[in-house]
């Protein structure tokens, strides 16, 4: 065995480049199984972010794209989108990103569309069979001078392309739109402002009358202060979901009572940041398989009758998007070893096979992959948070004996999201050259409970900034990180974490932060519907705590940051403007700090271009390096 080269942290060579992290990388979502079939989304980084719907026969083992250049579906309900495509009977109903009209496809023709040019985006759709129609929650942006109206609206599948049909209305947001097995009943989710759908959301149930209205409404659960994600209805007609009425979101059925399938602490769903998100299917015989986390790990198992409750064996740590046809199941899935990828799982034989990689198979690249430590840090107020802890790793190289590595301290956006511990090409980037790397689930993050998620109202921009600084304390202490070189880095709204770490902290010798918020008041004033509210949960009333607003803002305290800066925006963003970063930077420049900033002109919230992602990697390790005086010459 060849021994390990001696150099310091940081200066590894490393055969995970930026272009293979940018480049190589996939991003994969939406399965669904039609007649056999599996189909999905992919996003292609290599051709600026497209979407693809993709298509495979388990017959023919044939892969291919239904929708060549320069088709991309996407939809942009709520900035975010989700669920913008929806397969039946070997048809796809989706919505093209080039001009928010949905449209249908049909074998190998071109699509065709079925609503006319207007100001109406469409998301999360179901197909009414009985009345030869799509379901869809659908924004309509008409006054362009107020917030844009949600619905659930009918589209005609047949005829020439039509305004939608408003069904449902009256509420702030709708999602989940789902028909019962015959098609006679349909549920869906809607809440009001401030909450956001993990905060609070309602379950309903209607049925339709001979014209296709609906009537006999009925409120099945939740609240403002109940969450209910995901109603399905089971094969046999049963209606399920998932509420936190207990404090962790749980499976439930609904016969007219609302029946607990599996009590217990595990979460059994995620924050709905996007439509069409799923932790659970049906077996053909009306079993529920069902994805959940317990403290940031995921796995599979079955819920039955009588409490009965089966684990399910995969090697993975991390499942997503969850769909079954009855007899298998389809789900995205990573592991500490696996970067994500779409899994297909037979139901009866426990069969399992990968439908696709997001990155592709490198031989030998595994040896080179830190794995991921749960870490528990004590925090203020004697509250613990948690995290995953990568250690710098490298076959080739070691550090010299004594010296601790540079670590970066990972806030994840959200800031209701949360850090798993599926491989991750871009962690794998920074420690195979190195570093350590901390994952950081702050409080408010989503996995340990509703109690846990609840710690960040009204003290945004303080209890994380709290828990980020115990975090760097607690790793220099221990001896996971050099004292001084501890680094922390975010995006969205852990961008503005990070740069609230920077402002109101001496902890850290730099930080980044991705088309971060600088100036809290913009989420009162200046975003999107969706998150418009947000800000009175996690800050407090506005107007009435302006001046709250005003201290927690890095950009009002940025004449207290003293340590390096890197930022970076698109132009086309939607959801944080691009003033927020230019602001700060100009702030920062003008007090003498040492500031970088990158514009992506052709970016929105969210790099997607690999040239850009590729950019962004490359400019941030050459900061760190400059800024932790790391010689920069590789050994």
């Amino acid at each position: 065995m060849t021994s390990r080269r001696v150099a310091a942290h940081g200066t590894w060579r490393s055969p995970i480049t930026p272009q293979m992290v940018a480049g190589r990388s996939i991003r994969l979502g939406s399965p669904q199984i039609d007649r056999g079939c599996f189909y999905w989304l992919e996003s292609l980084p290599a051709e600026r972010g497209r979407t693809a719907l993709m298509r495979h026969s388990p017959d023919t083992r044939r892969t291919r794209a239904l929708t060549p250049p320069p088709w991309s579906v996407r939809t942009r309900v709520h900035e975010y989108g989700g669920g913008a495509c929806v397969v039946r009977d070997r048809t796809a109903y989706f919505s093209s990103g080039a001009d928010d009209r949905l449209y249908g496809l049909v074998g190998e023709g071109p699509p065709q569309p079925l609503t006319p040019p207007g100001p109406w985006r469409y998301a999360d759709l179901a197909v009414d069979t009985a009345r030869r129609r799509l379901l869809a929650v659908v924004e309509d942006h008409a006054d362009g001078t107020a917030e844009p109206a949600n619905s659930v609206c009918a589209v005609d599948l047949d005829g020439p392309a039509r305004v939608p049909l408003p069904l449902i209305r009256g509420a702030d947001f709708y999602s989940n739109p789902r028909l019962s097995p015959g098609g006679e009943r349909v549920c869906w989710l809607q809440w009001a402002h401030p909450n956001m759908p993990w905060d609070g959301t309602e379950l309903w149930v209607a049925s339709w009358r001979g014209d296709g209205s609906l009537h006999e409404r009925t409120l099945v659960a939740g609240g403002p202060a109940e969450s209910v994600f995901q109603p399905e209805w089971s094969p046999r007609g049963d209606l399920h979901f998932v509420s936190d009425r207990t404090g962790h979101w749980n499976l439930y059925r609904w016969d007219g009572r609302c029946h607990a399938l599996h009590p217990c602490r595990a979460e059994f769903g995620v924050p709905q940041w996007v439509f069409g998100m799923s932790c659970y299917g049906f077996l053909a015989d009306g079993r529920v398989l069902a994805a959940h986390s317990d403290r940031g790990r995921w796995q599979l198992a079955i819920a039955g009758g009588q409490g009965r409750f089966e684990p399910v064996e995969t090697p993975y740590t991390q499942i997503e998007e969850l769909v079954t046809d009855g007899t298998r199941a389809v789900f995205r899935a990573s592991s500490p070893g696996a970067s994500p990828a779409l899994v297909w799982l037979d139901l009866r034989t426990r069969q399992l096979g990968v439908l696709r990689r997001t990155v592709p198979l490198q031989r030998g690249l595994g040896r080179y992959y830190s794995l991921p430590s749960p870490v528990t840090i004590p925090s203020d107020g004697g509250r613990d948070v948690h995290g995953f802890l990568y250690a710098p790793r490298s076959p080739r190289f070691e550090a010299p004996p004594g010296e601790r590595p540079p670590m970066i301290i990972r806030l994840h956006g959200g800031p209701t999201a949360a850090a798993g511990d599926g491989l991750s090409l871009t962690v794998q980037f920074w420690t195979t050259r190195g570093f350590a790397v901390l994952d950081l689930n702050y409080s408010g993050s989503a996995g340990y409970g509703r109690a846990y998620r609840d710690r960040l109202r009204g003290l945004w921009g303080v209890a994380e900034v709290a828990d980020a600084v115990s975090a760097a304390r607690h790793c220099a202490k221990r001896g996971y990180a050099r004292q001084g070189a501890v680094v922390v880095k975010g995006s969205s709204a852990g961008g503005f974490s990070a740069l609230c770490c920077l402002a109101f902290s001496d902890t850290f010798a730099a930080g980044a932060s991705y088309y971060g918020i600088g100036d809290l008041s913009v989420l009162a004033t200046g975003t999107h519907k969706f998150e418009s509210r947000y800000h009175a949960t996690l800050v407090g009333p506005w107007p009435a705590k302006a001046d709250r607003y005003r201290k927690r803002s890095p950009l009002a305290s940025s004449h207290r940051i003293n340590v390096p800066v890197l930022l970076f925006h698109g132009a086309a963003d939607t959801v944080v403007p691009v003033d927020q970063t230019e602001r700060m930077f100009e702030a920062l420049r003008s007090q003498g700090v040492d500031a970088e900033y990158r514009r992506f002109e052709r970016e929105a919230h969210g790099f997607r271009d690999s040239a850009t992602i590729r950019e962004t990697l490359e400019r941030e390790l050459a900061f760190y390096l400059r800024v932790l005086a790391i010689d920069a010459r590789e050994p």
